[in-house]
C-alpha cells in the first residue's frame, strides 16, 4: 500500500516538475523576443527562479524514487528533455552570447 502511495506522490511531482518546466521555457523564449532591457532581465530572472524549483523538485523526485524504478540513462524517454539540459550546458541566452 506505500508503495502505491509512494508512486502516487512521485507521479504528482513529475507532473508539477513539468508543468514549472514549460513555465521557464516560455519565460525564457519571451525574453528573447523582449526589446526592453528591464523587461528581458525581469523575464530571465523568473526564468531563473523556475528553474531553481524544477531542480529542487527533481532532487526530491530522485530520491523519494526506488533505485529499481530510475530510468536508465539509455532511456528514449530521457531524450526527450534535450532542450531543457542544452538551455542548462550555455549559462547566458543566445541573444545575449550574440552581441556584436
Amino acid at each position: 500500500m506505500q508503495n502505491k502511495k509512494n508512486q502516487t506522490t512521485v507521479g504528482m511531482m513529475i507532473q508539477r516538475c513539468h508543468k514549472w518546466r514549460q513555465k521557464r521555457k516560455q519565460y525564457m523564449d519571451q525574453a528573447r523576443q523582449a526589446t526592453d532591457e528591464i523587461e528581458r532581465e525581469r523575464l530571465l530572472q523568473a526564468a531563473e527562479h523556475y528553474g531553481r524549483i524544477v531542480n529542487e523538485e527533481q532532487g526530491k523526485i530522485d530520491s523519494t524514487r526506488d533505485p529499481k524504478d530510475k530510468i536508465p540513462a539509455e532511456s528514449p524517454a530521457v531524450e526527450e528533455s534535450t532542450d531543457t539540459a542544452e538551455e542548462e550546458e550555455n549559462p547566458f541566452p543566445e541573444f545575449l552570447t550574440n552581441i556584436n
